[in-house]
Protein backbone atom coordinates (compact mmCIF):
# COMPACT_ATOMS: atom_id res chain seq x y z
CA UNK A 1 0.00 0.00 0.00
CA UNK A 2 2.59 2.30 0.71
CA UNK A 3 4.10 2.25 -2.84
CA UNK A 4 0.91 3.93 -3.99
CA UNK A 5 0.88 6.67 -1.53
CA UNK A 6 4.55 7.24 -0.44
CA UNK A 7 3.83 10.78 0.30
CA UNK A 8 1.04 9.84 3.09
CA UNK A 9 1.74 6.31 3.80
CA UNK A 10 4.59 4.70 5.46
CA UNK A 11 4.71 1.39 6.74
CA UNK A 12 6.31 0.71 10.51
CA UNK A 13 7.83 -2.28 12.15
CA UNK A 14 6.22 -1.34 15.92
CA UNK A 15 8.07 -4.03 17.21
CA UNK A 16 11.36 -1.76 17.12
CA UNK A 17 10.30 1.70 18.16
CA UNK A 18 14.00 2.92 17.30
CA UNK A 19 13.44 1.90 13.72
CA UNK A 20 9.92 3.18 14.10
CA UNK A 21 11.57 6.77 15.02
CA UNK A 22 14.23 7.03 12.42
CA UNK A 23 12.12 6.13 9.64
CA UNK A 24 9.19 8.85 11.00
CA UNK A 25 12.08 11.53 11.87
CA UNK A 26 13.00 11.22 8.05
CA UNK A 27 9.42 11.07 6.71
CA UNK A 28 8.91 14.67 8.42
CA UNK A 29 11.70 16.11 6.93
CA UNK A 30 9.71 15.68 3.65
CA UNK A 31 6.04 15.66 5.03
CA UNK A 32 5.62 17.66 8.14
CA UNK A 33 3.93 16.14 11.23
CA UNK A 34 1.37 18.12 13.23
CA UNK A 35 0.38 15.36 16.07
CA UNK A 36 1.34 11.42 16.49
CA UNK A 37 -1.63 9.24 17.58
CA UNK A 38 -2.02 5.30 18.23
CA UNK A 39 -5.15 3.35 18.01
CA UNK A 40 -4.73 0.66 20.18
CA UNK A 41 -2.08 -0.75 22.71
CA UNK A 42 0.99 -1.52 20.50
CA UNK A 43 0.46 1.27 18.38
CA UNK A 44 0.07 3.93 21.32
CA UNK A 45 3.55 3.25 22.57
CA UNK A 46 4.83 3.56 19.42
CA UNK A 47 3.20 6.42 18.55
CA UNK A 48 4.37 7.90 21.83
CA UNK A 49 7.45 7.09 21.18
CA UNK A 50 7.80 8.52 17.61
CA UNK A 51 6.53 12.21 18.52
CA UNK A 52 9.12 12.16 21.39
CA UNK A 53 11.66 11.99 18.35
CA UNK A 54 9.84 14.67 16.90
CA UNK A 55 9.66 17.29 19.64
CA UNK A 56 5.88 16.85 19.63
CA UNK A 57 3.42 16.80 22.96
CA UNK A 58 2.97 12.91 23.62
CA UNK A 59 2.18 10.97 26.96
CA UNK A 60 4.97 9.30 28.71
CA UNK A 61 6.63 5.83 26.72
CA UNK A 62 7.19 4.12 30.04
CA UNK A 63 3.55 4.85 31.04
CA UNK A 64 2.21 4.02 27.78
CA UNK A 65 4.23 0.61 28.09
CA UNK A 66 2.79 -0.12 31.66
CA UNK A 67 -0.85 0.14 30.47
CA UNK A 68 -0.10 -2.13 27.89
CA UNK A 69 1.22 -4.65 29.74
CA UNK A 70 -1.25 -5.88 32.07
CA UNK A 71 0.95 -7.31 35.24
CA UNK A 72 3.17 -4.40 35.14
CA UNK A 73 -0.23 -1.96 35.51
CA UNK A 74 -1.54 -4.43 38.28
CA UNK A 75 1.96 -3.65 40.39
CA UNK A 76 1.75 -0.36 39.92
CA UNK A 77 -2.00 0.37 41.19
CA UNK A 78 -1.39 -1.97 44.01
CA UNK A 79 1.65 -0.01 44.67
CA UNK A 80 -0.61 3.18 44.68
CA UNK A 81 -3.15 1.67 46.37
CA UNK A 82 -6.11 1.58 44.17
CA UNK A 83 -8.22 -0.86 43.95
CA UNK A 84 -7.78 -3.62 41.84
CA UNK A 85 -7.25 -7.23 41.51
CA UNK A 86 -5.05 -9.44 44.25
CA UNK A 87 -2.62 -10.86 41.39
CA UNK A 88 0.02 -13.30 41.09
CA UNK A 89 2.35 -13.76 37.63
CA UNK A 90 3.78 -17.26 36.48
CA UNK A 91 5.70 -18.54 33.90
CA UNK A 92 3.40 -20.38 31.70
CA UNK A 93 6.33 -23.07 31.46
CA UNK A 94 5.52 -23.75 34.89
CA UNK A 95 3.73 -26.71 36.34
CA UNK A 96 -0.27 -25.03 36.35
CA UNK A 97 -0.85 -28.29 38.69
CA UNK A 98 1.87 -26.73 41.52
CA UNK A 99 0.76 -22.87 40.56
CA UNK A 100 -3.07 -23.73 41.05
CA UNK A 101 -2.88 -25.03 44.40
CA UNK A 102 -0.90 -21.49 45.53
CA UNK A 103 -3.97 -18.90 44.19
CA UNK A 104 -7.75 -18.29 45.35
CA UNK A 105 -10.94 -19.19 43.62
CA UNK A 106 -12.69 -18.31 41.68
CA UNK A 107 -9.88 -16.16 39.88
CA UNK A 108 -9.11 -15.18 36.30
CA UNK A 109 -6.06 -16.44 33.97
CA UNK A 110 -5.08 -14.02 31.05
CA UNK A 111 -1.97 -13.13 28.93
CA UNK A 112 -0.35 -9.98 29.98
CA UNK A 113 -0.37 -8.23 26.70
CA UNK A 114 -3.52 -9.30 24.45
CA UNK A 115 -6.91 -7.20 23.80
CA UNK A 116 -10.61 -7.87 23.38
CA UNK A 117 -10.50 -10.63 25.97
CA UNK A 118 -8.47 -12.81 24.06
CA UNK A 119 -7.09 -15.68 26.16
CA UNK A 120 -9.24 -14.24 29.07
CA UNK A 121 -10.78 -17.26 31.33
CA UNK A 122 -11.95 -17.83 34.47
CA UNK A 123 -11.36 -20.81 37.28
CA UNK A 124 -13.42 -22.08 39.93
CA UNK A 125 -11.33 -24.96 40.77
CA UNK A 126 -7.77 -26.76 40.72
CA UNK A 127 -8.73 -28.44 37.27
CA UNK A 128 -10.64 -25.40 35.72
CA UNK A 129 -6.78 -24.06 36.74
CA UNK A 130 -5.23 -26.42 34.63
CA UNK A 131 -7.75 -26.22 31.64
CA UNK A 132 -7.59 -22.71 31.22
CA UNK A 133 -3.62 -22.32 31.74
CA UNK A 134 -3.25 -24.94 29.23
CA UNK A 135 -5.34 -23.13 26.67
CA UNK A 136 -3.85 -19.85 27.15
CA UNK A 137 -0.15 -21.80 26.79
CA UNK A 138 -1.66 -22.57 23.62
CA UNK A 139 -2.40 -19.52 22.52
CA UNK A 140 0.72 -18.16 23.67
CA UNK A 141 2.42 -20.39 21.67
CA UNK A 142 1.11 -19.52 18.51
CA UNK A 143 4.30 -17.69 16.32
CA UNK A 144 2.50 -14.71 15.42
CA UNK A 145 1.47 -14.20 19.24
CA UNK A 146 4.48 -15.53 19.92
CA UNK A 147 6.56 -12.77 18.18
CA UNK A 148 4.21 -9.62 19.01
CA UNK A 149 4.50 -10.35 22.70
CA UNK A 150 8.26 -11.54 22.74
CA UNK A 151 9.20 -11.94 26.75
CA UNK A 152 5.13 -11.22 27.60
CA UNK A 153 4.27 -14.29 25.83
CA UNK A 154 6.00 -15.86 27.76
CA UNK A 155 4.00 -15.15 31.12
CA UNK A 156 0.59 -15.82 32.11
CA UNK A 157 -1.41 -13.46 34.86
CA UNK A 158 -3.92 -14.50 37.30
CA UNK A 159 -6.04 -12.91 39.10
CA UNK A 160 -8.93 -12.69 41.89
CA UNK A 161 -12.07 -12.86 40.09
CA UNK A 162 -13.97 -9.78 41.25
CA UNK A 163 -17.60 -10.05 41.09
CA UNK A 164 -20.48 -6.83 40.44
CA UNK A 165 -21.57 -4.43 37.41
CA UNK A 166 -18.37 -3.40 34.81
CA UNK A 167 -18.51 -0.11 33.20
CA UNK A 168 -16.36 1.15 30.84
CA UNK A 169 -15.20 5.02 31.05
CA UNK A 170 -13.72 6.62 27.95
CA UNK A 171 -12.07 10.09 29.26
CA UNK A 172 -9.42 12.54 27.78
CA UNK A 173 -5.87 13.74 29.90
CA UNK A 174 -4.54 17.02 30.00
CA UNK A 175 -1.80 18.07 31.89
CA UNK A 176 -3.28 15.21 34.23
CA UNK A 177 -6.73 16.27 34.69
CA UNK A 178 -9.46 14.15 33.70
CA UNK A 179 -12.56 14.38 31.57
CA UNK A 180 -14.79 12.30 31.98
CA UNK A 181 -16.39 11.95 27.83
CA UNK A 182 -18.23 8.97 28.35
CA UNK A 183 -19.33 6.38 30.99
CA UNK A 184 -21.20 3.12 29.26
CA UNK A 185 -23.08 0.37 31.52
CA UNK A 186 -22.32 -3.11 30.81
CA UNK A 187 -25.95 -4.57 31.41
CA UNK A 188 -24.72 -8.50 29.97
CA UNK A 189 -23.13 -9.99 32.83
CA UNK A 190 -19.79 -10.73 32.88
CA UNK A 191 -18.84 -13.56 34.67
CA UNK A 192 -17.04 -16.13 32.83
CA UNK A 193 -15.83 -18.25 31.94
CA UNK A 194 -14.76 -16.35 29.08
CA UNK A 195 -15.13 -12.76 28.73
CA UNK A 196 -16.86 -11.88 25.86
CA UNK A 197 -18.16 -8.27 25.84
CA UNK A 198 -21.14 -7.37 23.50
CA UNK A 199 -23.68 -4.67 24.84
CA UNK A 200 -22.48 -0.99 25.96
CA UNK A 201 -24.95 1.87 26.43
CA UNK A 202 -24.02 5.09 27.90
CA UNK A 203 -25.20 7.52 29.83
CA UNK A 204 -24.94 5.19 32.79
CA UNK A 205 -27.91 4.37 34.79
CA UNK A 206 -25.61 4.26 38.03
CA UNK A 207 -26.23 6.66 40.79
CA UNK A 208 -24.07 9.94 40.85
CA UNK A 209 -22.57 8.83 43.62
CA UNK A 210 -21.15 5.32 42.03
CA UNK A 211 -20.10 7.55 38.74
CA UNK A 212 -18.13 9.90 40.67
CA UNK A 213 -16.28 6.72 42.04
CA UNK A 214 -15.63 5.26 38.93
CA UNK A 215 -14.27 8.51 37.65
CA UNK A 216 -12.08 9.14 40.72
CA UNK A 217 -10.57 5.30 40.59
CA UNK A 218 -9.53 5.87 36.90
CA UNK A 219 -8.23 9.29 37.49
CA UNK A 220 -5.72 7.44 40.57
CA UNK A 221 -5.00 4.67 37.68
CA UNK A 222 -4.21 6.98 35.27
CA UNK A 223 -1.70 8.82 38.31
CA UNK A 224 -0.07 5.64 39.09
CA UNK A 225 0.92 4.73 35.75
CA UNK A 226 2.10 7.87 35.07
CA UNK A 227 -0.11 9.00 32.05
CA UNK A 228 -1.39 12.61 31.96
CA UNK A 229 -1.81 13.30 28.61
CA UNK A 230 -4.25 11.87 25.88
CA UNK A 231 -7.16 9.49 25.43
CA UNK A 232 -7.71 6.44 27.92
CA UNK A 233 -10.17 3.79 27.95
CA UNK A 234 -10.70 1.58 31.63
CA UNK A 235 -13.06 -0.95 32.60
CA UNK A 236 -14.16 -1.00 36.02
CA UNK A 237 -16.11 -3.30 38.51
CA UNK A 238 -18.83 -2.06 40.16
CA UNK A 239 -19.77 -3.45 43.50
CA UNK A 240 -22.56 -1.39 45.67
CA UNK A 241 -20.20 1.28 46.69
CA UNK A 242 -16.86 -0.58 45.86
CA UNK A 243 -15.41 0.69 42.31
CA UNK A 244 -12.42 -2.11 41.33
CA UNK A 245 -10.18 -0.68 38.35
CA UNK A 246 -9.76 -4.22 36.31
CA UNK A 247 -7.39 -2.23 33.27
CA UNK A 248 -6.77 0.91 32.06
CA UNK A 249 -5.19 1.78 28.13
CA UNK A 250 -3.58 4.86 27.05
CA UNK A 251 -6.20 4.29 24.03
CA UNK A 252 -9.78 5.61 23.09
CA UNK A 253 -12.38 2.77 23.02
CA UNK A 254 -11.63 0.23 20.52
CA UNK A 255 -13.33 -1.34 17.15
CA UNK A 256 -16.39 0.99 15.49
CA UNK A 257 -17.79 1.36 19.13
CA UNK A 258 -16.58 5.21 18.69
CA UNK A 259 -19.78 6.18 16.68
CA UNK A 260 -22.02 5.64 19.30
CA UNK A 261 -20.54 9.07 20.98
CA UNK A 262 -21.38 12.11 19.20
CA UNK A 263 -20.58 15.65 20.98
CA UNK A 264 -20.81 19.21 20.44
CA UNK A 265 -21.88 20.50 16.90
CA UNK A 266 -21.93 16.47 15.96
CA UNK A 267 -18.24 16.13 16.77
CA UNK A 268 -16.96 12.67 16.72
CA UNK A 269 -14.79 11.13 19.06
CA UNK A 270 -11.77 10.75 16.91
CA UNK A 271 -11.80 14.78 15.76
CA UNK A 272 -12.42 15.56 19.50
CA UNK A 273 -8.81 13.21 20.34
CA UNK A 274 -7.53 14.61 17.13
CA UNK A 275 -7.93 18.30 18.45
CA UNK A 276 -6.83 17.66 21.89
CA UNK A 277 -3.43 16.21 19.92
CA UNK A 278 -2.70 19.53 17.92
CA UNK A 279 -3.27 21.96 20.93
CA UNK A 280 -6.20 23.01 19.53
CA UNK A 281 -9.50 24.25 21.11
CA UNK A 282 -11.88 21.69 22.09
CA UNK A 283 -15.98 23.55 21.98
CA UNK A 284 -18.69 21.85 23.21
CA UNK A 285 -16.76 18.45 24.22
CA UNK A 286 -20.18 17.67 26.60
CA UNK A 287 -21.55 14.25 24.61
CA UNK A 288 -25.14 14.56 23.19
CA UNK A 289 -27.83 14.24 25.61
CA UNK A 290 -29.68 11.14 23.62
CA UNK A 291 -28.99 7.84 25.30
CA UNK A 292 -27.08 5.41 22.94
CA UNK A 293 -25.52 1.89 22.66
CA UNK A 294 -23.39 -0.54 20.38
CA UNK A 295 -23.72 -3.86 20.00
CA UNK A 296 -20.99 -5.99 19.12
CA UNK A 297 -21.84 -9.39 17.64
CA UNK A 298 -20.43 -12.06 19.77
CA UNK A 299 -19.21 -15.07 17.72
CA UNK A 300 -21.54 -18.42 17.89
CA UNK A 301 -19.32 -21.04 16.96
CA UNK A 302 -15.99 -21.68 14.82
CA UNK A 303 -16.48 -22.65 11.21
CA UNK A 304 -16.66 -20.81 7.75
CA UNK A 305 -19.23 -17.77 7.85
CA UNK A 306 -21.85 -18.86 5.00
CA UNK A 307 -24.21 -16.70 5.05
CA UNK A 308 -26.32 -13.32 6.62
CA UNK A 309 -29.69 -13.17 7.34
CA UNK A 310 -32.43 -10.68 8.73
CA UNK A 311 -30.16 -7.47 7.75
CA UNK A 312 -33.11 -5.48 6.62
CA UNK A 313 -35.49 -6.72 9.42
CA UNK A 314 -32.71 -5.77 12.10
CA UNK A 315 -31.98 -2.21 10.80
CA UNK A 316 -36.35 -1.59 10.73
CA UNK A 317 -35.99 -1.45 14.63
CA UNK A 318 -36.94 1.43 15.51
CA UNK A 319 -33.61 3.55 17.38
CA UNK A 320 -31.52 1.53 15.08
CA UNK A 321 -29.07 3.66 13.55
CA UNK A 322 -26.56 0.91 12.13
CA UNK A 323 -25.68 -2.43 11.30
CA UNK A 324 -22.16 -3.20 10.50
CA UNK A 325 -21.08 -7.22 9.92
CA UNK A 326 -17.63 -6.81 9.43
CA UNK A 327 -16.53 -10.57 9.20
CA UNK A 328 -16.60 -11.45 5.43
CA UNK A 329 -19.29 -14.07 3.98
CA UNK A 330 -16.52 -17.49 3.46
CA UNK A 331 -13.96 -16.13 6.41
CA UNK A 332 -13.42 -18.30 9.43
CA UNK A 333 -14.44 -17.73 12.55
CA UNK A 334 -12.75 -17.86 16.29
CA UNK A 335 -14.73 -17.26 19.03
CA UNK A 336 -13.57 -16.66 22.56
CA UNK A 337 -11.24 -17.42 24.17
CA UNK A 338 -9.07 -17.83 21.02
CA UNK A 339 -10.59 -15.54 18.66
CA UNK A 340 -10.16 -11.58 18.87
CA UNK A 341 -12.74 -10.80 16.71
CA UNK A 342 -17.01 -9.81 16.51
CA UNK A 343 -18.91 -10.36 13.85
CA UNK A 344 -20.16 -7.07 13.62
CA UNK A 345 -21.37 -4.25 15.55
CA UNK A 346 -25.33 -2.81 15.78
CA UNK A 347 -25.59 0.88 16.84
CA UNK A 348 -28.97 2.45 18.20
CA UNK A 349 -29.88 5.95 19.94
CA UNK A 350 -33.23 6.72 21.72
CA UNK A 351 -34.21 8.98 24.18
CA UNK A 352 -33.30 6.70 27.24
CA UNK A 353 -30.75 3.77 28.00
CA UNK A 354 -33.42 1.39 28.86
CA UNK A 355 -34.74 2.21 25.29
CA UNK A 356 -31.36 1.98 23.41
CA UNK A 357 -30.28 -1.29 25.20
CA UNK A 358 -34.25 -3.35 24.08
CA UNK A 359 -33.44 -1.96 20.52
CA UNK A 360 -30.04 -3.67 20.66
CA UNK A 361 -31.69 -6.86 22.12
CA UNK A 362 -34.20 -6.51 19.30
CA UNK A 363 -32.49 -6.05 16.31
CA UNK A 364 -29.92 -8.88 17.40
CA UNK A 365 -32.67 -11.34 17.53
CA UNK A 366 -33.68 -10.22 13.82
CA UNK A 367 -29.97 -11.74 12.77
CA UNK A 368 -28.83 -14.94 11.29
CA UNK A 369 -25.84 -16.17 10.82
CA UNK A 370 -25.19 -19.24 8.73
CA UNK A 371 -21.82 -20.57 10.06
Amino acid sequence: MERLNPSGLLTLDFGDLAACGDRVVAFAAATPLDAVLGVDERTAVAAAAIAARLGLPHPSVAAVAAAGNKAVMRERLAQAGVASPRHRLFSRMADPRVAGRGVGYPCVLKPTFLAASRGVIRADDASQFVAAWERIARILAEPAVAKRGGAAAAEILVEDFVAGEEVALEGLLTGGELRVLALFDKPDPLDGPFFEETIYVTPSRHAAAVQRGCADATAAAARALGLREGPIHAELRVDGPRVCVIEIAARSIGGLCSRTLRFGMGMSLEELILRHALGREIPGAEREAAAAGVMMIPIPGAGILQEVGGLDAARAVPGIEEVTISARVGSRLVPLPEGDRYLGFIFSRAATPERAEAALREAHARLEFRI
